[in-house]
């Protein structure tokens, strides 16, 4: 049972991790958010990013929340493997 939970969270981070590296990347290419995958990548990922973005102090126009979110996924992502 422990292995099915730790594989199971561990599949669960790693799609966080994409989804969030996903909206970086979508962030460059399509930065106004016009498409659909736009949208669905900020409809995923906004819950995890917004607590972040509030507790950290503002950086001008870089956002540094979603590189600090990728590195707590990967991590967690680690300890469980």
């Amino acid at each position: 049972m422990g292995g099915f939970v730790s594989n199971f969270l561990g599949v669960l981070l790693a799609l966080l991790w994409v989804l969030v590296l996903g909206r970086i990347l979508m962030s460059w290419f399509d930065p106004s958010g016009r498409s659909r995958l736009s949208a669905l990548l900020v409809q995923a990922t906004e819950p995890i990013l917004a607590p972040v973005r509030r507790v950290l102090p503002s950086s001008g126009m870089f956002d540094f929340s979603s590189f600090l979110v990728l590195i707590v996924l990967g991590v967690l992502w680690r300890a469980f493997l």
